[in-house]
């Protein structure tokens, strides 16, 4: 996959495309300008990302499917090899919450279209409108952090249904009715959700801060140290954070058989 978005990062953003938009003379010292210089270049590119987008994600989406339902069955048994390896199912539900994470995005971005439109007036053709930087930028913390509370709270039943799958051996409809009738088992795994997406963002400020910890130093450091580091830090940061995937599966299924259906109905 990385390979593939490698190759296609290559063919779009090509150095005679981006040295037309003008990016390599981008300077934060004129925020206006910069902003300007990034448009030109969103309108510049945006096509061949939109032509490469509808055959790529959709193939992206599969293979990760794929990937992990496979991957995730074998994890689970090697946990408990008294669970059925049923890697179809699981890359179905997989699929399933792919379509949810999307729709998640899609929601996040038009309402940072929302909050473009309200603090900086963009798109609205009203040139006497004055930008306002700040409230744009709290809306778009708060719109972030408000939906990635909400995919924390609500995504468990996409995390719970391949569980519920092969521990009482349901089919991917009964799986999916299963997951939103938990009774009291809901609000404990909506609070282990929780904590472990609290965790997860906590994961992401660290690998953001260690990223940026060698910047002071980097005329002396150079390129490639550099790139060492940031590979380095996204290494240990995907390893964090399947450790702690991997321990909210646990603590499901877990959860799952400590309440039985008679219990939570």
């Amino acid at each position: 996959m990385l390979l593939l978005l490698g190759v296609m990062g290559m063919r779009i953003f090509s150095p005679s495309a981006l040295a037309s938009t003008g990016v390599y003379d981008i300077s934060m010292a004129d925020p206006s300008r910069a902003a300007l210089v990034l448009g030109e270049a969103e309108r510049v590119l945006i096509g061949p990302m939109l032509d490469a987008a509808r055959w790529l994600a959709p193939l992206l989406a599969v293979l990760w499917a794929i990937a992990s339902g496979i991957g995730r069955n074998v994890v689970l048994r090697n946990y408990d090899a008294s669970l059925p390896f049923w890697p179809m199912t699981l890359v179905a539900l997989q699929l399933l919450r792919i379509a949810a994470l999307g729709g998640s995005f899609a929601g996040w971005f038009l309402a940072l279209r929302w909050a473009a439109r309200v603090a900086l007036g963009a798109g609205t053709g009203d040139s006497d409108v004055e930008p306002n930087l700040v409230l744009y930028l709290a809306l778009l913390i708060g719109i972030s952090l408000g939906i990635f509370t909400l995919w924390a709270l609500l995504s468990w039943v996409f995390s719970i249904a391949p569980l519920v799958a092969l521990a009482e051996r349901q089919s991917i409809a009964g799986s999916l009715a299963r997951s939103l009738r938990l009774g009291r088992l809901s609000g404990r795994l909506a609070e282990v959700n929780l904590v472990l997406g609290i965790v997860k963002l906590a994961l992401i400020v660290l690998a953001m801060v260690f990223s940026a910890t060698p910047l002071p130093f980097a005329n002396a450091l150079g390129g490639t140290a550099l790139y060492l580091w940031w590979g380095v830090v996204t290494v240990l940061y995907f390893v964090a954070s399947d450790f702690f995937q991997i321990a909210r599966l646990i603590a499901f299924l877990d959860l799952l058989r400590l309440y039985p259906p008679a219990l939570t109905a």
